[in-house]
């Protein structure tokens, strides 16, 4: 497809080299070949693009052969245009002006043309060929007579069309119809199959027969060699027991003369040995009374030095404790005596208060003009009153009792 530009009322069209573009102006042709550039007006202007390239039409028909079967047919075609003005004469080629696209279907006319001229010869051969010949050689006949019928087809060149080439890629029958045909084709494959495979089975059958004696021969000579065997283990155990003798002999007398050598080097240790620790002991003996002489004199010397600082250290604490004996019982007997200064001072205090008050409240009630002896019975009440949560019990005398039960009852009476 051309593409087409606007600029002010005018348009550009540029092709493509595959494009044969014809321009009409005002009915006189102006531009005319491919792959053209050029401006024009879309008021005047008649456009026609024709594409020159090798274009591909696929076809898929069905035919009838001569024994009344249906077969499939699929085909494919190359054509080109080699007349380009014959071609956008014959068929509507024209283009829009403003979007480059074609006003018709040329492409479908032209398939509808090739696709209906290619089946037509294609069902002419295959209408007078049976079946079986047209799968064997159908593809090539059909190819040769529709490429044969094109380039004979006067309509073709008449209309700029060039056939290239022809190609029939399949010539297929009915599905049952092909599943049909490859019965005895299959069933020959399977009597083939199964006769190589009977053919196999004979040759295993052989072959295991083969190994089956190689094996056997293989058992008996395996057997007699395992009894060789067994002959030649027995005299080298036998041997081997002889040469085992032998050596626990000679290890024998070996470990006995090496026994006997150990021994006696042993006891010569053990004498060196012993004399060596008696003079080592002796030695140590009197290494130990020297040091326990000298650890004797040194511990004497070391308790007679503490001793001298214990009884001086008792001495200086006896002193100071003393001392501060002495200085407490000096604090705690001026303590005790300022407190019991002020102790007699405060009951002396307090008892001639008490005494002042006492004596105030006598005159009191003899101003008052009760009894004296009143006055001291309530004054023992209240001193009563005062310290009963001291007092544990009370002890009242017959007399005082029945004096004061007279007076009560004296009082009611009056």
């Amino acid at each position: 497809m051309a593409d087409i530009t606007r600029r002010l009322g005018w348009r550009h069209l540029r092709g493509a080299p595959t494009a044969h573009i014809r321009h009409h102006r005002s009915g006189k042709l102006a531009h005319d070949g491919p792959g053209l550039s050029f401006w024009f007006r879309p008021l005047s202007a008649a456009l026609s693009e024709v594409p020159v390239d090798d274009r591909e039409l696929a076809m898929t028909f069905r035919a009838r052969t001569a024994d009344f079967q249906d077969v499939a047919v699929q085909a494919t075609v190359t054509y080109r245009v080699s007349d380009p003005a014959v071609a956008a004469a014959r068929l509507d080629f024209s283009i829009d002006p403003d979007t480059g696209v074609w006003r018709g279907a040329p492409l479908e006319q032209l398939g509808t043309l090739l696709t209906e001229t290619a089946q037509q010869h294609a069902l002419d051969v295959l209408a007078r060929t049976p079946l079986s010949a047209a799968l064997v050689d159908g593809v090539s006949s059909v190819r040769e007579r529709v490429a044969a019928g094109l380039a004979a087809e006067p309509r073709l060149p008449a209309t700029g069309i060039e056939i290239v080439a022809v190609r029939v890629v399949a010539l297929r029958p009915e599905p049952e119809v092909e599943r049909a045909l490859r019965t005895p084709a299959r069933e020959q494959i399977q009597q083939e199959a199964d006769r190589a495979t009977y053919e196999r089975r004979a040759v295993a059958v052989e072959r295991e027969r083969t190994i089956a004696e190689n094996e056997l021969a293989s058992k008996i000579e395996l057997a007699r060699r395992e009894e060789q065997l067994v002959e030649q283990r027995g005299t080298n155990a036998r041997r081997e027991a002889e040469e085992s003798a032998a050596a626990d002999k000679v290890r024998a007398e070996a470990e006995a003369t090496r026994t006997v050598r150990l021994a006696e080097a042993e006891a010569a240790r053990a004498v060196k040995l012993s004399e060596a620790e008696a003079a080592r002991s002796v030695k140590l003996a009197e290494a130990e009374a020297e040091r326990a002489v000298k650890l004797s004199e040194a511990e004497a010397a070391k308790q007679l030095r503490l001793a001298d600082a214990e009884a001086q250290s008792t001495q200086r604490l006896s002193r100071a404790e003393a001392a501060r004996t002495v200085t407490l019982a000096d604090a705690e007997a001026a303590r005790s005596v300022r407190l019991a200064r002020a102790e007699a001072e405060a009951a002396r205090e307090v008892g001639e208060a008490r005494a002042q008050a006492q004596a105030a409240w006598l005159r009191v009630h003899a101003d008052a003009g009760i009894d004296g002896v009143d006055t001291l019975h309530a004054h023992a009440a209240t001193r009563l009153a005062e310290n009963l949560p001291q007092i544990d019990s009370v002890t009242i005398s017959p007399d005082v009792l029945t004096g004061l039960l007279a007076r009560l009852g004296g009082g009611d009476r009056a």
